[in-house]
């Protein structure tokens, strides 16, 4: 008894002994696995770095690419297209007007009654629609007949006081934001889709002819008077409304700016104006899409996430400064970042999230959800994790680190978004203060992600006003324009109006 005794006790000894082994073990694998998910957070951390001397290069960088797009055609990775809207409204605009937005994953329909300077926008209404994955990927007839039903339905109805003319055509203000080469103010070709669309047929297409030939086979009597993009459209919306209006700037799925030009600071203009209006003529302005989602610059911070989305989209080395600021993106990156802290530090356990494997899953929205989350346990994070990624059992000192993601990845995008409009604000000489000049410039701004992501709106004004400093700053005025793509697309169809002959005394 006693040498069985010794022998148990022996037994007992050594399995103590390995399990205190083992818990040492998984400890110090553990304390590893932490180590190597910190580094990778500081690695993010220090490349996605945006220092004040950094963003004033940047910023130079934005000017010297806008005034070598406006020397020469492809002069420039900023195509500085001279649109064809020289007659920004004025507040007199009248009668019944449509607009389509066309932008992104969505698209907008709207009807506007404006009642000239009295009465202003009288009355508005407006339907979204989400486009199916599958025809942003089809082809040109499919697309455009999804929209031509989708403007139908919505023309039909029409409410009481809300009818053109008799004998008068409904008019369309289109706002399409993708590159196009202009050829008047109501056509343009197709230059390149951007944010994740990609429709071979319709390249190089007019896509005023496309909507209008999709319109004709649903029966609807409609005709586009005004072809404007989506940043272009807020700025004519936003100058309806304040006159002090110069830029303005689209943060949203994707990213661009518009501004407005004197006709002699663009030496590639060639000396034939457009002929949609007299404001040029007399003013000698023109508003320029800069189209500045392709800017790309030495001095902007770029990881190994943001190369390998690049390497890994339908645009690769195109669309670098949209890539790494706008709202399509965003949510990815910490994505991707996430995946690698999975792989690397096993950050969610021994397996890799299946969930997580799949690119675009994490949107932006969701993104700024988790960065939101003010709750003691970050339930809001844990939520997200569960919902989206199938992601379980997450400890509040992982949570804190996917929101230490989200903060790095945003921040960087609100503070180049910040040097890309110092770069507009120095072209136009509106960023120091000259004596007695006490005139605001004003930047509209729209888009979700300016709308609904305040930490992300609220660094870049911060951002601006520390690139700026305080006495500029206080006549520089970023300015919601909320919904300015649509109303500005149905302002600038009314001052293109094939009716206005028709109206003047």
């Amino acid at each position: 008894m006693g040498k069985v005794a010794v022998g148990a006790a022996v037994v007992c000894a050594a399995a103590v002994c390995a399990a205190t082994a083992l818990v040492v073990r998984h400890r110090m694998q553990s304390s590893g696995k932490w180590a190597r998910t910190v580094a990778i957070l500081k690695e993010l951390e220090d490349t996605c770095g945006t220092p004040i001397g950094k963003l004033k290069q940047i910023a130079d960088a934005m000017t010297v690419e806008m005034h070598a797009g406006l020397a020469s055609e492809g002069g420039s990775k900023l195509k500085m297209l001279i649109s064809f809207v020289d007659n920004l409204p004025t507040g007199d605009e009248k009668g019944l007007f449509y607009a389509l937005d066309l932008g992104g994953t969505n698209f907008r329909v709207l009807r506007v009654l404006l009642g000239g300077k009295e009465g202003r926008v009288v009355k508005q209404e407006s339907k979204e629609v989400s486009i199916p994955q599958d025809l942003m990927t089809g082809t040109s007839q499919e697309l455009f007949d999804f929209i031509a039903t989708a403007l139908a339905e919505f023309v039909a109805t029409e409410g009481e006081g809300l009818h053109v003319s008799s004998g008068r055509q409904r008019e369309l203000g289109f706002t399409f934001s993708f590159p196009v080469r202009q050829t008047s103010i109501a056509s343009g070709n197709l230059m390149k889709w951007t944010k994740g669309f990609s429709i071979e047929d319709a390249v190089e297409k007019d896509v005023v002819g496309e909507l209008t030939k999709a319109m004709e086979r649903m029966g609807l009597d409609m005709r586009v008077s005004a072809l404007v993009n989506d940043t272009i459209g807020t700025l004519a919306g936003g100058r309806y409304h304040n006159q002090d209006v110069i830029a303005a700037v689209i943060l949203g799925t994707g990213t661009n700016a518009a501004y407005v030009e004197r006709a002699n600071a663009i030496p590639k203009w060639q000396g034939l104006l457009p002929k949609s209006g007299e404001m040029a003529s007399i003013l000698q302005i023109f508003v320029i899409n800069m189209e500045w989602g392709n800017f790309r610059s030495s001095h902007v911070p770029l990881t190994e996430y943001d190369l390998a989305l690049d390497a890994e989209s339908k645009n690769p080395g195109e669309q670098i400064f949209e890539k790494v600021i706008s709202g399509m993106y965003l949510g990815e990156i910490v994505r991707r970042v996430l995946y690698r802290m999975a792989e690397e530090a096993a950050f969610f356990g021994d397996t890799i999230p299946p969930k997580l494997n799949i690119p675009y899953i994490l949107r932006t929205p969701e993104m700024s959800a988790m960065h939101h989350d003010t709750s003691s346990d970050l339930k809001v994070v844990g939520n997200k994790l569960k919902d989206i990624l199938e992601i379980t059992n997450t400890s509040l000192k992982m949570r804190k680190v996917i929101v230490e993601v989200c903060d790095i990845v945003a921040t960087r995008g609100a503070r180049l978004s910040a040097a890309g409009i110092v770069g507009i604000l120095k072209k136009l000489g509106r960023d120091t203060v000259r004596d007695g000049d006490t005139q605001k410039s004003v930047i509209a701004l729209d888009g979700g992600l300016f709308e609904h992501y305040k930490k992300f709106s609220g660094c870049m004004e911060s951002t601006l006003k520390e690139l700026l400093g305080e006495e500029v700053a206080e006549n520089i005025v970023v300015e919601l324009s909320n919904d300015g793509s649509g109303i500005g697309a149905s302002l600038l169809a009314a001052s293109h109006s094939q009716y206005l002959e028709v109206e003047e005394p």
